[in-house]
This record gives structure tokens, C-alpha cells and sequence, in this order.
């Protein structure tokens, strides 16, 4: 299918689809005039993808874990540098989560008490 097929079915601009293959996290072969042409299973990296980022992974680590999803969005298959790999990214979640609330505490400390 040709760009803008993927970019309907899987409502991704094509810009973001082209962003996408520049991270090599998809691929697309290309006819004799240029024109990019994705597989059936394109829709389904899509969706990973997409899928990925909502969890705040970025590109970087879902190129790593990209390889470890299943047909079920839900579902990785946890191999061992997976495992490493998302430890590593709650950890961050969690550290970015105690600033925050430390953030909110210092900012509600100058409101007026109600």
C-alpha cells in the first residue's frame, strides 16, 4: 500500500509515517518512480508504535522494544534486555513523578489556604 492508504487506516499523518522510518522503527520499500510502498504488517507497526509513544516511551526505546511485540497491543514478549529496558523507564517515570509532586507542594504552599 502507498503511504497515504497506511496514513488513513492507521489515522498517523504521512509525515509522522515518513518520521517513523527515518528512526527505523518502519520500513517500506520503494517503486521505480520513488513512491513508498508498506506491507500488510505496516498497519500493525503502526499501531505498536503509536501504542509505545502513549506510554512516553521515545523513539529510541521503542526501536529497542518494537522488536518484542505481539499481535495483542497488550502484550511483549519480555526478553531479558526488554525486562532491563522498561525497569529503566519506570524507574524515570517514577523519579519524574516525585519531582512533580515535590513541584505541586512548593506551588500550593504559596496559595492562600481556603
Amino acid at each position: 500500500m502507498l503511504i497515504g492508504e497506511l496514513s488513513g487506516r492507521t489515522g498517523v499523518s504521512q509525515r509522522m509515517l515518513r518520521y517513523y522510518e527515518e528512526q527505523g522503527l518502519l520500513t517500506a520499500r520503494r517503486d521505480a518512480n520513488g513512491y513508498r510502498r508498506y506491507d500488510e504488517e505496516s498497519v500493525a507497526t503502526v499501531r505498536h508504535i503509536r501504542k509505545l509513544l502513549d506510554l512516553g516511551l521515545s523513539t529510541e526505546v521503542i526501536a529497542e522494544v518494537l522488536p518484542c511485540t505481539m499481535e495483542d497491543l497488550d502484550r511483549l514478549d519480555l526478553c531479558p534486555t526488554l525486562v532491563k529496558t522498561l525497569r529503566a523507564e519506570v524507574a524515570e517515570l517514577d523519579a519524574r513523578i516525585d519531582t512533580l509532586r515535590r513541584n505541586r507542594g512548593a506551588l500550593a504552599g504559596y496559595l492562600p489556604v481556603v
